[in-house]
């Protein structure tokens, strides 16, 4: 059962579906669900009563109203919709929007910062590799690493809750970077980077994992309450012309006639034929006209190809996550090598000696007064309270619990064989570092004491 998807236009993404997001678009698009450009503005709970997932790419220098964020919010609990917002390093200042008033709603904040990693990245230290995914989680299932691409981090609010963390060796350090909720009926998922779907870029939709990240997060996006809905057929039909193009690339090899078509009727085309009513002549014109644009997008496609260098076809056959291809959005991926394979722990290139102006792409250029900052460590100089100690400690040593439990359900799973070895190996390792660190921070507390 295909389920559809609003990609919101009217509030000047950065990411596009026709633009930027082609790859992602037509993986979903294989994959049992419909991608729409969704030009309403403003958004209403009845423009959205169609749609199963609603998505903002990443609003650029545009605010989304009081009374839309009125409405979304009365969508997700009461109608059972899926939200997904993703940001850019910098959030809401960096973009001059307000994303966080709308995810707010749901107990998630972005930053106004950028997660950097100088230890742990595919080359760039804005482009840290990933690995902390406490406690397991749908979207994270079968995930090992991602790349958080030009991302800010989250904080948390409510009973939302974290499922992806930047890593110890990250500025901010052990902080949020996907959280997820669910409110009533509906489900919520906010990302600090859009980047990492992003056609065709180092860390992008075809890095390893990534593709396997999306289907998971819209997989659960669907609420049980929306499956329910389709299977009662509450949900009315999408008319044809509102969809954005459903047309599919060759890394997919899907049919090139859409399961719309080749569900009617088949028709005997024939000059001779006698159409009594109106509606029938309506309905075999609709036809002629799907198959003329299936024909045409395919025509388009090929031609666009073989005006294509030889090179750039033969770039195409190749596997994304071993290529990583220049485009001119920004200057990062030029600085990116693009034939040596990316691995999980590049080394870092001379190319981090610049000034540090390329490396916060998309930002405003601050005031040194306003630069971004890594986490604020304690300073020994300013006395704390020791109230505040106190706080910190209680926080720590629930925390400390929360990691053994997990640790714990991890041995339990792997004994019973439900994880392979290689799975544990990894996930027992991140819990036991994250242990360590606690009780460290729990030690230095004491001392302070």
């Amino acid at each position: 059962m295909p389920y559809n998807i609003a990609f919101d236009v009217a509030h000047k993404p950065r990411g596009k579906l026709d633009e930027n997001l082609t790859e992602l678009r037509d993986f979903l698009n294989a994959n049992d669900y419909v991608c729409y450009n969704f030009l309403e503005a403003p958004i209403t709970r009845n423009s959205l009563k169609s749609f199963d997932i609603l998505v903002f790419v990443c609003p650029d220098f545009t605010k989304i109203s009081s009374m839309e964020i009125t409405e979304i919010n009365s969508w997700v609990r009461e109608d059972g919709g899926g939200l997904l917002m993703m940001s850019h390093a910098g959030g809401d200042r960096g973009r001059n929007s307000n994303l966080s008033e709308v995810s707010q709603s749901f107990g998630i904040v972005f930053e106004n910062d950028q997660v950097l990693d100088k230890t742990y990245n595919l080359g760039l230290e804005n482009m840290p590799i990933v690995t902390a995914f406490i406690p397991p989680h749908p979207i994270t299932n079968g995930i090992s690493s991602l790349c958080f691409r030009s991302g800010c981090s989250l904080s948390l609010l409510g009973n939302s809750i974290s499922i992806v963390s930047s890593n110890e060796t990250s500025e901010p350090f052990s902080t949020p970077l996907i959280c997820v909720a669910e409110p009533d009926k509906g489900r919520v998922c906010a990302i600090g980077s859009y980047e990492l779907f992003r056609d065709r870029v180092g860390g992008g939709f075809g890095n390893d994992e990534h593709p396997n990240l999306a289907f998971n997060i819209f997989s659960w996006l669907v609420s049980d309450y929306r499956m329910e809905l389709h299977s009662s057929g509450a949900i009315l039909e999408i008319a044809p012309q509102e969809a954005t193009s459903t047309k599919q690339t060759m890394d997919y090899q899907a049919p090139p006639i859409s399961s719309e078509i080749t569900e009617r009727k088949k028709v005997d085309i024939s000059f001779s034929m006698k159409i009594s009513k109106k509606s029938e002549l309506i309905d075999l014109l609709k036809i002629f006209q799907n198959q003329i644009d299936t024909i045409k997008t395919t025509i388009d496609k090929l031609i666009r190809t073989v005006a294509s260098s030889e090179t750039s076809i033969t770039e195409l056959t190749e596997p994304p996550s071993n290529k990583i291809e220049k485009t001119t959005n920004d200057g990062l991926d030029e600085s990116l090598t693009s034939n040596e394979p990316l691995t999980d722990l590049p080394k870092r290139p001379e190319v981090l000696d610049q000034k540090e102006d390329e490396y916060f792409i998309g930002l405003p250029r601050l005031d040194v007064s306003d630069k971004l900052k890594p986490a604020p460590k304690p300073q020994t100089k300013k006395k704390v309270k020791k109230k505040d100690l106190i706080a910190e400690k209680k926080g720590l040593e629930s925390k400390l619990n929360s990691v053994r439990n997990l640790l714990d359900f991890v041995e339990k799973k792997y004994k019973a064989g439900q994880m392979d070895k290689k799975s544990y190996e990894k996930r027992a390792g991140q819990l036991k570092n994250d242990l360590k660190a606690t009780k460290n921070k729990i030690e230095a507390i004491d001392k302070q004491l």
